[in-house]
């Protein structure tokens, strides 16, 4: 990936977004637990599916394939945010990669989804991938927004997908088609 690191300011923190490394291994676990209490927008509640140091190892070697990404955003010395895409090898799926986001809540507001995603654009233009989708819980909003924002459009729905206590939600599929042609712009931090 060219230009490997990218690093910004915002209220006064520095931001770095990098790829992931084997160093991470434990962080990244411990991260994902966080996460998973931290919101109801993820499939998993806080203690479920918890991932191994060892399991996360694998992890991050599986995004060392060419179809695969996986990124880390760190601030004030720890990881607080990370951004998974995976694609396929298989020839009828090769042209798309799909992609999930988080970030620990004391660090929303400081552009680190937007700045993971705008790294996945970029990636996924070099590597000339036609589409890059999502799935984002219809309660979800401000992602929304933000998606929407980077070029993604509302491309389904998946009626009833998740259930949170005794009430169900609908997942919105999203995707971004590059067009022929079309130099990506992406807005500014």
């Amino acid at each position: 990936m060219k230009n490997d690191v990218l690093e910004y300011e915002k209220h006064g923190m520095t931001i770095t977004i990098r790829l992931a490394k084997m160093e991470d291994a434990t962080t990244l676990g411990r991260l994902r637990a966080i996460l998973d209490g931290e919101t109801d927008h993820f499939d998993r509640v806080y203690g479920e599916n918890v991932l191994t140091e060892e399991e996360c190892k694998a992890m991050i070697e599986a995004c060392t394939s060419p179809e695969n990404l996986l990124l880390v955003a760190e601030a004030e010395g720890r990881t607080v945010g990370y951004l998974r895409a995976q694609g396929s090898q298989l020839r009828k799926l090769a042209h798309r990669v799909e992609f999930g986001v988080g970030v620990s809540k004391k660090y929303w507001g400081y552009s680190i989804g937007k700045s993971l995603i705008i790294k996945l654009l970029r990636w996924a233009d070099e590597k000339q991938i036609h589409k890059v989708m999502l799935q984002v819980l219809e309660t979800n909003v401000t992602a929304i927004q933000l998606y929407e924002k980077l070029g993604f459009k509302k491309e389904g729905l998946l009626i009833e997908d998740k259930k949170h206590g005794d009430t169900y939600h609908h997942t919105i599929i999203m995707g971004r088609v590059k067009q022929e042609g079309e130099a990506l712009r992406f807005p500014s931090l």
